[in-house]
């Protein structure tokens, strides 16, 4: 055993698009794969469940399709992710998930026995498939359906069903094993519900480009550290450069907001000639 200083360097991003039937989440994944990749598109591998719908954005480019077939086991998923890793793909896009959770789901179902003490047959299958997600040598793009929520609420004495809002299928606690988690509206908007990257958290939704995957790898890939840029804003000798330092790590925007106010406030006042006087002295302070 041995400790070592934490570092982020050619990190693999994994990521989650979730939303209802028809919102965009097939060309979403793509356009992030493209940005990903760099636009090399021929590094860029769809493993298909959703009956083709991969081939009909071949307008973007010469990406490649693994399309699977029923039932969508996880032993499956996992053999098509290892396939696209043998071929050197950059970023793999898995469209959907929702259905290897279905199958499980029905697996689960037709088992004879206690079905509480059943889930030890299930749990372990859904386990080895996000494991080989999180610990796959390329950027991985998961797609997920949703659905409506309902839960029972009390109301005059009997409970009726109220919407909640949306619920990917697939295991509840599955979006915790994601860096970053979009939800995508039925307008094919998007706002991350989960971000650990910084880059979108608190931002307004946005529709999906191939820019957001550029911005994406740029916090992949980039060396620099946190103190790395604090140094950099203490360095800062304008408003102007400071803004420039803000917009080039937007991965920082948000850890290190209260570092950049706090530079601005000072940098402005020292451009304010009614706050100083010729000595130096602050006017407030002569008073």
């Amino acid at each position: 055993m041995q400790l070592r200083q934490s570092e982020r360097k050619q990190a693999k991003i994994k990521m989650a698009l979730q939303g209802s039937s028809g919102c965009g989440k097939s060309l979403s994944a793509l356009l992030l794969a493209k940005g990903l990749s760099n636009d090399n598109l021929i590094k860029v591998a769809v493993i298909d469940t959703e009956n083709g719908s991969a081939d009909l954005y071949a307008h973007l480019g010469n990406y490649n399709v693994l399309s699977l077939q029923p039932p969508y086991t996880p032993e499956k998923y996992i053999e098509a992710i290892e396939v696209c890793e043998k071929a050197g793909m950059d970023v793999i896009v898995l469209d959907s998930i929702s259905q290897v959770w279905d199958e499980l789901i029905d697996y689960h179902s037709k088992l004879p026995g206690n079905s509480f003490t059943n889930w030890n047959k299930v749990t372990p299958r859904q386990k080895a498939f996000i494991n080989k997600i999180l610990q796959c040598n390329a950027h991985v793009i998961a797609t997920m359906r949703t659905k409506q929520d309902y839960v029972l609420q009390q109301k005059d004495g009997k409970y009726v069903p109220e919407k909640v809002g949306l619920k990917a299928v697939q295991r509840d606690d599955v979006s915790y094993e994601f860096t970053i988690v979009f939800d995508i509206d039925i307008k094919h908007f998007a706002l991350a519900s989960k971000d650990r990257t910084n880059l979108f958290s608190g931002k307004p939704e946005f529709m999906i480009n191939t820019a957001t995957g550029k911005r994406i790898l740029e916090w992949c890939t980039s060396p620099v550290k946190e103190d790395d840029v604090k140094r950099k804003i203490e360095d800062c000798l304008s408003v102007s450069q400071l803004m420039q330092l803000y917009k080039e790590y937007p991965s920082f925007q948000l850890p290190l907001k209260a570092l950049y106010q706090a530079k601005k406030d000072l940098l402005e006042k020292l451009v304010n000639p009614q706050n100083f006087s010729q000595n130096g002295n602050s006017i407030s302070n002569r008073a």
